[in-house]
């Protein structure tokens, strides 16, 4: 009966359309399709970085072209376009919204519908939300460039892997949080990430650093 149990559910939900499946009508700045040197400094431009981060970019990427995707045991997995995505989206903003009221309420709408109200949560004491959709980091390599550059892929280097190389050649935004030594994190952390637009990979890359 259990077994029955999970196959009825096993099908119900590779069957049916998935209920989250919605976009969110919102301008969206999107680049072209294509993975090469050209798209990865166009991702680096339009996001205002150093030279160092452009640098780091462009080695993950060529160590990348060396490496073949993995293949797993009982995995039948098609064939992956890397030349057919779009490696940023981005809802076009002026600027980062300093608070809640000044947020999109098309974005607020659809993380309600997610089941994550972003209002609620912030209004929880002592936690801090983070909420991503597609493409939009930047604001610690601007404000704190020499804490991510020392532990930038200090835990997982993009030599890691097929997939740890790809992320650190296109990613794109995330969060950034760093605790000092003595200092206990005064509240809870929470991140969403959500990619809306069609066509596109979304590669968040989270770097929470703990001092000794």
């Amino acid at each position: 009966m259990k077994q029955d149990n999970s196959n009825e559910i096993l099908n119900d939900v590779t069957t049916n359309d998935y209920k989250y499946g919605f976009v969110t009508d919102i301008e969206t700045d999107i680049i072209p399709t294509g993975l090469n040197e050209d798209i990865i400094r166009h991702i680096s431009e339009k996001k205002k970085e150093p030279e160092w981060l452009l640098e780091f970019r462009l080695k993950a990427y060529a160590y990348w072209k060396t490496l073949e995707m993995p293949h797993w045991a009982h995995l039948n997995i098609p064939d992956i376009d890397y030349q057919a995505i779009s490696y940023y989206a981005a809802p076009k903003t002026k600027e980062a919204p300093k608070s809640l009221d000044e947020v999109d309420p098309e974005l607020r709408k659809t993380f309600d519908k997610l089941g994550i109200s972003l209002e609620e949560q912030m209004k929880l004491s002592g936690i801090a939300v983070d909420a991503v959709m597609d493409s939009v980091f930047s604001e610690a390599v601007k404000d704190y460039p020499d804490l991510v550059k020392r532990y930038l892929g200090s835990v997982v280097s993009y030599r890691d892997n097929f997939f740890a190389a790809l992320n650190s050649a296109v990613f794109s935004d995330g969060s950034f949080v760093y605790i000092p030594k003595g200092v206990r994190c005064p509240m809870e952390l929470s991140t969403y990430f959500r990619i809306n637009a069609a066509n596109t990979g979304q590669f968040e890359r989270t770097l929470i650093v703990a001092d000794d």
